[in-house]
């Protein structure tokens, strides 16, 4: 068995591992009521991800760029014994949110179950430990515990990835478990109660394809956030600044400080095409098949870093996002690339100071 990864080498370190001195500033001044089982008071789980500066001076970075009140409504969801459902298109960063809020509640952000097509009734419930099983027949001993199971044991938060992803069958095994807070186990004739502090927050969106609706049942069972895409393109900047950092830190790319211009770029395709007009709202134009998300713009900036480090002088220049851009766009290789055509010629090209961006996504296009 291998030695845990550090968290300063891991490559992608957990919440709780990366604002561990944040999390820890916050513990020390945190004087309100907690509820049993959090690290943190409501208040301090909010301040944590929205950002603020302590009484000791100590500056808390924002985690999430948007509405307050909608961290607030999400915490105090999770205070009570609703379960909390993230609901939003791709990219509005659900489960960036879901794991800051499970970083901060119970200081373990780990417990995930994630949705997919395949996903089977053992990752919400149990499995069994098979050699154990045959060796001395069902017992406590040979039951392999799901991030659920988990988290009713230990009194913790869990999150449920893409949980309209996942088939019926297996979401309707969580509505005992968010109904009756317990989870039985019968070929044992026992059960598996939650202890005070469990919760789950689950993300979902209805735009890509693959989505299975929830059931009333289940969905009476979760108290609904909608997460909307950032209001202005200043706000996604912004998002898309701080979240390229943070990953350009871990994969060792230049910082995105320089790349102040090139990321608006990326934004404003990205929110025209979305919106199917431009900023100034003069000029229709077609929006393709896909969704651009924040967290798609984010990865078109991220690769143009790269592009930028190991191919070029560290300067994020237009030929290095072009290439990206074209890739998050271009999903339906005839109808979108239609699509792509037309907004180079009759928006891009008419950019005075558009043009180094208009030749290189031209060069690349060819």
């Amino acid at each position: 068995m291998t030695e845990p990864t550090p968290a300063d080498a891991a490559l992608r370190p957990h919440a709780e591992q990366l604002y561990a001195d944040e999390l820890a500033a916050l513990a020390r001044a945190d004087d309100r009521p907690r509820p049993a089982n959090w690290r943190l008071s409501p208040w301090a789980v909010v301040t944590y991800v929205v950002g603020g500066t302590l009484p000791d001076g100590t500056q808390i970075s924002t985690k999430y760029v948007g509405n307050r009140r909608l961290v607030e409504i999400a915490v105090a969801t999770l205070a009570t014994d609703r379960a909390l459902l993230l609901l939003g298109v791709p990219g509005t960063a659900k489960s960036w949110l879901s794991e800051h809020l499970s970083a901060a509640i119970s200081g373990d952000s780990t417990l995930v179950v994630q949705g997919t097509a395949g996903t089977a009734e053992e990752a919400v419930r149990y499995g069994w430990n098979y050699a154990q099983l045959l060796a001395s027949g069902p017992s406590f001993d040979a039951l392999v515990p799901s991030p659920v199971m988990l988290g009713m044991q230990r009194g913790a938060i869990v999150r449920v990835e893409e949980l309209t992803r996942m088939p019926s069958d297996v979401q309707d095994a969580l509505i005992t478990v968010l109904s009756e807070k317990t989870l039985p186990v019968p070929e044992l004739t026992g059960e598996v109660q939650a202890r005070t502090g469990f919760n789950l927050i689950a993300t979902a969106n209805d735009r890509d394809r693959g989505v299975n609706d929830l059931s009333s049942a289940l969905r009476r069972r979760f108290n609904t956030v909608i997460l909307p895409l950032p209001d202005s393109v200043d706000a996604e900047v912004a998002i898309v600044t701080q979240r390229v950092g943070d990953l350009g830190t871990a994969l060792q790319l230049p910082s995105p400080d320089h790349a102040a211009d090139e990321i608006r770029r990326v934004v404003t395709i990205f929110r025209e095409l979305r919106a199917g007009q431009t900023l100034d709202g003069r000029t229709a134009v077609k929006s393709p098949s896909g969704t651009l998300s924040t967290a798609e713009a984010i990865s078109v900036v991220t690769h143009g870093l790269a592009l930028a480090a190991h191919f070029g002088d560290g300067l994020l220049r237009a030929p290095d996002v072009a290439g990206g851009i074209i890739g998050a766009v271009v999903k339906e290789a005839v109808t979108d690339q239609v699509v792509w055509n037309e907004y180079l010629e009759t928006v891009v090209r008419e950019r005075a100071d558009w043009k180094d961006f208009y030749r290189a996504a031209r060069e690349v296009s060819r």
